[in-house]
């Protein structure tokens, strides 16, 4: 592995959605915002509902993240995410129909309210990624 690099896979329960060597990870954490670059410190966090921006060879791509775990080591950043998603495997049809239901759900009083936010957040988080394609 190249010096200026670091190894970054992003696990699922169900599967490998990415692996490769990378420039550096930009991600929200549940302490904020993280910029992680080759050697940094061991870090483990828990990650929001978020994007996942890579930097590589000078190109930047991004994944949605629904939740999960962060683990940071000098020459790895593995990412244990709920679910996980590159922008071309969004249906954005269903994200829109899932924010649809999340915002009604809110805007009733019977219900799991932090469920409904949740649900609204993932699929907020999914459209602005299938956006950026």
């Amino acid at each position: 592995m190249s010096v200026s690099k670091m190894q970054l896979d992003i696990v699922t329960p169900e599967r490998k959605v990415y692996s490769d060597e990378v420039d550096m990870v930009i991600t929200r954490a549940a302490e904020g915002d993280i910029g992680i670059l080759p050697k940094h410190a061991p870090l483990v966090s828990p990650l929001k509902i978020t994007a996942v921006r890579i930097k590589k060879d000078g190109d930047e791509s991004v994944i949605a993240v629904s939740g999960g775990f962060l683990e940071v080591r000098p020459d790895k950043v593995t990412i244990l995410a709920e679910s996980a998603e590159l922008p071309e495997e969004i249906d954005v049809e269903r994200a829109k129909a899932a924010k649809e239901r999340a915002e009604s759900r809110l805007k009733s009083e019977d219900g799991d309210q932090k469920r409904a936010e949740l649900a609204l957040a993932r699929a907020m988080n999914r459209l602005d990624i299938a956006n950026r394609k």
